[in-house]
C-alpha cells in the first residue's frame, strides 16, 4: 500500500526526491540537535498523483488525520481546539529549490473557534485575530475557506500542488532546466508565531555575506512579523546584525546554528528562521550556492580551514564564475548623476532602459537591455525579472524575493530605495522625475542608480582568486599562459580523471 505521509523526524531515510530538499534540510537540523518546529511530509509522488487525476490520491485524508494527531500529541495541543489550539503552517518543498514560486499558507486551524481559544490563552485578541487574518488573507485568494481545521488542511494542501503548474512556477522551471513532472511535498508544520510580541519575529540568515564571501553572517530580520513579511519584500526589513542588540540569547543560539549547519555541509549555509517569545526556531536550511568572487572566497577559506580539500574547492569554483570574479562598479560615483541609492543586493553592473512592469520589460527587451524597476517584486514578475538586465525595487532587503531571484539568475540588483516611487511608466527618487525608457546604470555592490552611462571600472584579481589559480596549476602540472578559464579547466579535468 501506497503511503503518502512521511514523519519529520533525526531517523528519517527519505530521498529529497522523495520528500522534497526542504524536508530534507529539516531532517538535516533534527539530526544536529537544533530546534525546528515539529512536523510532517506529503511526498512528491502524492503531488504527481494529483496532477494526474485531478484529487487527491486515495487514502491521503486518512494520513493527514492520523498525522495531525501525532503532531497534536508532540505539541500538546489541538488542531482548530478552543482550549490550546494548534495551527499549522503548509509550505512547498521540491526536490530543487524554487524560492517564492509556490503556496505558502501560515495559520491555517485558525478557525472562529480556535482564534477566540489563542486570544484567551495569551490574553492578547489583537495578537490572535492579526494571525487569523493573516491566514484568511493568503487563503481566500485560492478558495472560500471553511470553518473547519481539518477541511482547511486538505485544500491547502491540494492549493499548493496546484501551484505547481502556476504560469510563474512554470516560466520558472523552464528558466532554470528544471524538469516539469518532479512534483512538489507539502511539508507541515506546527506554527511559531513572529508575530507574537516585541521579543518575536522573522529572519533569513546567510553564514557568509552572499556578496562578497565574508565569514560574518549576513541577512535581514523583522521583529513583530511573520516570514512572508521578509521574502515578499513588502516590509522595510533591519539588518540581521541588529538581532545582537535587542535580542542577545536568539542571536547567539542562530550563530551557533550557523556555525553547526556551514560544519555538516561544509559550505556556507542560508537559514530561514522564526523567533516567539525570545526562542528560536530553525524552518529551511540549504547551501547557499553562492557565484563569482563569493564563491571562490569561501572555497578558499574553506579549505584553509581544512573543512574541504583544495581539490574540492577547485571543484566548487565553476569556469562560468570568473568572469564574475572582478565586480564592475560605477567609477567615480562622485562625479554621476547618481538618481538614488538603496542596497545592493547581487553584485556587478546593468544599464538599460527603465520599465516599470513586467510586460514592459518583456516588450522593450526586444529592442535592448532593459531594467526593472518595481515597488517590490513577486512571484508573478519573472517573466520581466528573466527579460531584464539589472533589478531595482523600492522595499525589500537583501533576503527579498528580488534580491533571491537576482542572486539566482546572476542579476545585478539594487532594493530598499526608501524615497523611490514608482507610478505607472515613471518613478520618481531624490525629488526628481524619469519616464519610462530612461537610461539608467545600476550598481549592485554600492547600491547605486545613477542616469545614464557613467564609467564603469572593473576591480583587479584578489589574493583569493590567485591563489585558488595556483592551485589550479599545481593540480593539473601546466604552467604555460592561459586565460583564468582554461586553467580552472584543466584542473577540473586533472582531478576528475584522478
Amino acid at each position: 500500500m501506497v503511503r503518502w505521509v512521511r514523519p519529520l523526524s533525526a531517523r528519517s531515510e527519505e530521498s529529497a526526491r522523495a520528500v522534497g530538499a526542504k524536508a530534507s534540510g529539516l531532517v538535516v537540523l533534527h539530526r544536529l540537535g537544533l530546534p525546528v518546529p515539529a512536523g510532517f511530509v506529503v511526498t512528491t509522488e502524492a503531488c504527481r498523483a494529483y496532477l494526474r487525476e485531478g484529487r487527491l490520491p486515495d487514502g491521503l485524508t486518512g494520513e493527514l488525520a492520523l498525522a495531525m494527531t501525532g503532531l497534536e500529541a508532540a505539541t500538546g495541543r489541538r488542531f482548530g481546539g478552543a482550549r490550546a489550539p494548534l495551527a499549522v503552517s503548509v509550505r512547498s518543498g521540491a526536490s530543487v529549490s524554487m524560492p517564492g514560486m509556490m503556496t505558502t499558507i501560515l495559520n491555517l486551524g485558525l478557525t472562529a473557534e480556535a482564534t477566540a481559544g489563542l486570544a484567551a490563552e495569551t490574553g492578547d485578541a489583537r495578537f490572535a485575530q492579526d494571525s487569523r487574518q493573516r491566514f484568511l488573507s493568503g487563503f481566500a485568494a485560492a478558495r472560500d475557506v471553511p470553518d473547519d481545521a481539518a477541511r482547511q488542511l486538505e485544500l491547502a494542501v491540494e492549493t499548493v500542488f496546484s501551484s505547481w503548474e502556476t504560469p510563474r512556477a512554470r516560466t520558472y522551471r523552464e528558466l532554470h532546466d528544471i524538469p516539469h513532472d518532479l512534483g512538489t511535498a507539502v511539508i507541515v508544520q506546527a506554527m511559531v508565531y513572529g508575530n507574537r510580541d516585541a521579543h518575536s519575529g522573522t529572519g533569513v540568515a546567510f553564514s557568509r555575506d552572499p556578496n562578497t564571501g565574508e565569514n560574518v553572517p549576513f541577512g535581514d530580520v523583522l521583529f513583530g512579523h511573520q516570514g512572508e513579511d521578509v521574502v515578499s519584500g513588502r516590509s522595510l526589513t533591519r539588518p540581521l546584525r541588529e538581532l545582537a542588540d535587542r535580542e542577545p540569547a536568539v542571536w547567539a543560539a542562530l550563530t551557533e546554528a550557523l556555525r553547526r549547519v556551514e560544519g555538516h555541509y561544509r559550505d556556507a549555509c542560508y537559514v530561514e528562521f522564526t523567533f516567539q517569545a525570545g526562542e528560536l526556531w530553525l524552518l529551511q536550511v540549504r547551501p547557499g550556492r553562492f557565484v563569482g568572487g563569493a564563491a571562490v572566497r569561501v572555497a578558499t577559506e574553506l579549505a584553509d580551514a581544512r573543512l574541504i580539500t583544495r581539490g574540492e574547492a577547485l571543484l566548487r569554483v565553476s569556469p562560468q564564475h570568473l568572469p564574475h570574479v572582478r565586480t564592475p562598479r560605477i567609477a567615480a560615483p562622485a562625479r554621476a548623476d547618481i538618481l538614488a541609492r538603496g542596497v545592493g543586493a547581487c553584485p556587478g553592473v546593468a544599464a538599460g532602459k527603465v520599465a516599470t512592469t513586467t510586460d514592459a520589460a518583456v516588450r522593450m527587451a526586444a529592442d535592448g537591455p532593459v531594467i526593472l524597476v518595481r515597488p517590490e517584486t513577486s512571484p508573478n514578475d519573472m517573466r520581466g525579472l528573466a527579460a531584464a538586465a539589472g533589478i531595482v525595487t523600492a522595499r525589500g532587503g537583501p533576503a527579498s524575493h528580488a534580491a533571491v531571484v537576482a542572486r539566482a539568475m546572476g542579476k545585478p540588483a539594487v532594493v530598499g530605495i526608501a524615497d523611490l516611487v514608482v507610478d505607472g511608466r515613471s518613478l520618481s527618487a531624490g525629488g526628481r522625475t524619469v519616464g519610462e525608457g530612461t537610461v539608467v546604470t545600476i550598481d549592485g555592490t554600492s547600491g547605486e542608480v545613477a542616469l545614464g552611462s557613467p564609467r564603469i571600472a572593473t576591480d583587479t584579481a584578489d589574493a583569493h582568486l590567485r591563489r585558488l589559480l595556483a592551485w589550479a596549476d599545481d593540480v593539473s602540472g601546466e604552467r604555460s599562459e592561459r586565460d583564468e578559464a582554461q586553467r580552472l579547466i584543466a584542473a577540473h579535468i586533472a582531478l576528475r580523471d584522478s
